[in-house]
């Protein structure tokens, strides 16, 4: 019988790509499927709210990974700050989304305990 295998965390994974090494990236991508969890949560005709908040979360990963593969260090700042702000737009999307009363704060906490989490790592890469 084989002996299990011990779990690997993606930055031990040299086949990764460097963007899917990093924490803030990681955090982003479960911070989609929370966003994908509190767009369920909007009763029926408020799709034009969702819009934004797709686009935004959808952002934050995707410039992680572009500024990361950046040649300069002024390029790869651009694209962090710019998934920073995406991160800043979601924080305010949820926050209009409770002060309307289509969603319960207690619902969006999670997604906001994960904003707060990737604004703390980009703005440090951002310095």
């Amino acid at each position: 019988m084989l002996s299990p295998q011990p779990k690997r965390r993606p930055s031990d994974n040299p086949a990764l790509l460097d963007h899917q090494k990093l924490d803030v990236y990681q955090v982003s991508v479960a911070f989609v499927a929370s966003a994908a969890r509190c767009s369920s949560l909007l009763p029926r005709g408020h799709a034009d709210l969702l819009d934004p908040l797709k686009r935004s979360a959808f952002s934050i990963p995707l410039n992680i990974a572009e500024g990361i593969g950046k040649p300069t260090t002024a390029e790869r700042r651009r694209y962090l700050a710019s998934a920073r702000g995406s991160a800043m737009e979601s924080s305010a999307t949820l926050d209009v989304l409770v002060a309307c009363g289509l969603v319960e704060a207690a619902e969006v906490a999670a997604a906001q305990a994960q904003l707060e989490r990737i604004v703390a790592m980009l703005s440090k890469m951002c310095r």
